[in-house]
């Protein structure tokens, strides 16, 4: 059912993406989705490359030495694996089978860097073994590490200690004071066994002067810990850098409009449901903002502080890396009315989008694109749109791709496609499953095309049986 001219849904556009355009026209999309007989996700490696670049010009530009590592965790494509062991950039993981994967992938050992809690022993052993920087996030998990490092090859374990946020105590991640106090003397009598290279931290949130505070902190703890003859000579600050999906003026628009009637079944979210799709500072100039800041309202910004300390900065960046990486794609089986929109139902489930099981939406709104026998078939008129809200092909009630009722520019049928943007970062596989028995999509890698040629694309791995 179309709406008139005048009548408004919220809407909320993703930027502009010239590769996904290139793509969509050369009819490469239904191709892939007539080959593959499902959804499937469409991956950009070469924006990794260039969001990586950027954070490490953002370093450059202060004059202060880093190192940046792809955060594993937000994709579980071998492509941008590959696109790290290329370019040297570092890869951080927090499992054996991450490890693996990476080294598996030509990534070095000294490359990677191992976080998460409780790391298993086996983790540990290969962790010391291939020269891996270690984060550790308990005493206990150090006496492990300098029993494995004990027993190991002649080269010591490379640790960095994870400090428990103070603004976040309640955090289940880190050291609090007296661990931090306990793990730097137990550094320091390991000897030869550990190398105590710095601090480690991560965030919740997106603000940059708690970033900068703590860093700031840590930058202190190193040369405490230089005192006690340990190395100490990095700080990492995680990840915790946003993404800029929409603009601006749509982004406010949208969250001053939305309503329960604006979704399917007046679903009801409030707008601190939602991650905050528009960001003024992402990416690499939110780096820039921690890097400019003053810590604890200091005297030097973080940047000169490290410079004249000789410190490293280390970062871990997921979702800002994968910034335009990436987009899932579904087919349409069917179309339904309601009162006022439609019921799209398409050939997935929403455990490809991951933020649908978090009580929230992913907003940014899905492309579609018309089959090929359709394209020049009837358009919505003058500001006419025709709204409908997007479900999976389970039988779940709440199985819903998007709730929202989306401002399509035509009547989505069977056979076209809805292209939902920049799914890369935590959104395309981080709680997929195999429900119903339906396939988990695959991965097909868009490259360059040839000169004066349409797109060509690989898979990234062979699709699971």
């Amino acid at each position: 059912m179309a709406l008139p001219a005048g009548a408004s849904l919220p809407s909320l556009p993703a930027h502009p993406d010239p590769r996904l355009d290139e793509a969509a026209a050369s009819g490469l999309l239904h191709e892939l989705a007539h080959a593959f007989g499902g959804p499937f996700h469409l991956l950009v490696p070469e924006r990794l490359d260039a969001n990586a670049a950027a954070f490490r010009a953002a370093l450059a530009e202060a004059g202060v030495t880093g190192r940046v590592y792809y955060a594993k965790k937000a994709n579980k494509a071998a492509a941008f694996v590959e696109r790290c062991a290329a370019t040297g950039t570092g890869v951080d993981v927090a499992s054996a089978g991450e490890l693996r994967e990476a080294l598996g992938h030509g990534v070095r050992g000294e490359d990677l860097v191992v976080t998460g809690p409780a790391k298993d022993p086996a983790l540990l052993r290969v962790a010391v073994l291939q020269g891996a920087l270690i984060a550790v996030d308990a005493l206990d998990e150090l006496d492990r590490i300098v029993e494995v490092a004990r027993a190991g090859p002649a080269r010591p374990a490379r640790v960095l200690l994870r400090r428990l946020p103070p603004t976040q105590p309640h955090s289940r991640f880190g050291l609090d004071e007296a661990e931090l106090d306990k793990a730097l003397a137990r550094c320091a009598e390991a000897g030869p066994l550990v190398r105590m290279e710095g601090f480690s931290f991560h965030l919740s949130g997106y603000a940059v002067q708690p970033r900068a505070d703590l860093a700031g902190q840590l930058v202190e703890q190193c040369l405490r810990a230089r005192t006690m003859g340990l190395p100490a000579d990095r700080v990492s600050i995680g990840g915790g850098f946003a993404v800029d999906y929409a603009a601006a003026d749509d982004w406010h628009t949208f969250l001053a409009t939305q309503r329960p009637a604006h979704y399917h079944a007046g679903k009801t979210f409030t707008a601190g449901d939602f991650y905050p799709y528009h960001s003024p500072v992402a990416g690499a100039a939110a780096l820039r903002a921690v890097l400019a800041t003053r810590p604890d309202g200091g005297g030097v910004t973080l940047a000169a502080r490290l410079r004249e300390t000789g410190t490293e900065l280390l970062l871990e960046p997921g979702r800002a890396l994968l910034d335009g990486a990436g987009h899932s794609v579904f087919r349409v089986q069917g179309v339904k009315d309601r009162a006022g929109y439609a019921l799209v139902t398409v050939d997935g489930t929403s455990l490809s989008l991951s933020e649908q099981w978090f009580a929230s939406e992913y907003l940014p709104e899905p492309r579609l694109v018309r089959a090929p026998d359709r394209s020049g078939g009837r358009q919505a008129g003058a500001g006419e749109v025709h709204p409908a809200s997007v479900g999976a092909a389970t039988c779940l009630e709440s199985d819903m791709l998007s709730w929202r009722k989306i401002p399509f520019p035509a009547r989505p049928a069977p056979g076209d496609l809805l292209v939902y943007p920049n799914t890369a970062g935590y959104q395309m596989d981080s709680n997929e499953s195999p429900f119903h028995d339906l396939p988990l999509p695959p991965k097909a890698v868009l490259e360059p095309a040839a000169a004066g040629g349409r797109p060509r694309w690989r898979l990234d791995r062979r699709p699971p049986l």
